[in-house]
């Protein structure tokens, strides 16, 4: 068992240092050939950041272990949604500009709404739960549409026009090789991290649904939480809302629906009603504190964190 944990130790030290690497490494690159900062921002930055959650997805699939692949992404968007800004708005409340309030929450919550519709075939087909390689699909189409969206908004402000002028850390071929590292770190550190969270499902005899939202989920979801307390601090309440609000729609139209779109379905009888809806619940409380008083202070702040630790003594209950 312990060798299992110092493993699981191994993996997440592997894909946050790979994930570190990879994003210095493919920002150089991009900086080298001269594409435009928001490109970086939308594309390069966004995937650098959700690698882990990606390869661990694909990893998970390949080993049907499907209780992982739904965990990570359900587990990652509720601990994002009421821990990380739970926690942050405990320190100090997050004042959030209107634009997020008419837009980018609503896209959000939309995305979050049409993912447990999809998920929940139980209720509207009378099937087992399933995400299809159809219902990828359209979660990509809806990811693609949301990276247009803020793509054009964008040019609408006149900084796609914007060529980085920065200079890159490191030259073309140094980038690359540095890029390349990073996404063999955070290949072994996916295999580390998804084959012992198995193993010690196995020896505890649990369900991996609970290994995974406790250990992975909060484990990956740890720089999120470091990041949101450190921009608090600092009054970055966009850099907050923009990096969970992104986080969370990328790892639903991408680190979720482009391995089943890939590989195929994944169904599991360990997600149900009650993780959809709290999900979902989770999206629409961020958008509706928000839009209020268009901030979310430290009452709220502690409502969802009281959301959070019920949803979790009910998945450790039953």
């Amino acid at each position: 068992m312990i060798k299992y944990i110092l493993l699981v130790v191994l993996g997440f030290y592997l894909l946050i240092k790979g994930a570190d690497i990879f994003v210095d490494g493919i920002s150089s690159t991009a900086t080298n050939l001269k594409i435009p900062k928001i490109i970086i921002s939308l594309t390069i930055v966004a995937f650098g950041t959700s690698t882990p959650e990606l390869f661990i997805s694909f990893r998970s699939i390949l080993s049907e272990n499907n209780d992982i692949v739904l965990a990570n992404v359900v587990g990652s968007t509720i601990v994002n949604s009421m821990l990380v800004i739970g926690i942050a708005a405990l320190i100090k409340p997050i004042r959030i500009k209107s634009e997020t309030i008419k837009k980018q929450l609503p896209l959000h919550l939309i995305m979050v709404a049409i993912f447990s519709v999809l998920f929940l075939d139980e209720i509207f087909t009378h099937n087992i739960n399933t995400i299809s390689r159809s219902d990828a699909i359209v979660l990509l189409l809806i990811f693609l549409g949301f990276i247009y969206y803020i793509y054009k908004f964008q040019k609408k402000r006149n900084q796609t026009a914007e060529i980085t002028k920065d200079k890159a850390k490191w030259p073309l071929s140094k980038s690359i090789i540095y890029s390349l590292i990073g996404l063999i770190l955070i290949y072994f550190g996916s295999e580390f991290a998804v084959d012992n969270c198995v193993n010690i499902a196995k020896a505890l005899n649990i369900n991996q649904k609970i290994i995974t939202m406790i250990v992975l989920v909060i484990g990956t979801s740890t720089p999120e939480i470091v990041m949101a307390i450190t921009s608090v601090k600092k009054n970055e309440f966009d850099i907050i809302m923009g990096n969970i609000i992104g986080t969370n729609i990328f790892n639903i139209g991408f680190v979720l629906a482009l391995p089943i779109a890939l590989l195929g379905s994944v169904s599991t009888s360990s997600f149900n009603f009650a993780d959809m809806f709290v999900m979902t619940t989770a999206a629409a409380i961020i958008y509706l504190f928000a839009k209020d008083d268009r901030k979310i202070d430290k009452s709220e702040g502690a409502i969802m964190l009281l959301v959070f630790i019920i949803y979790y003594v009910y998945i450790l209950a039953i």
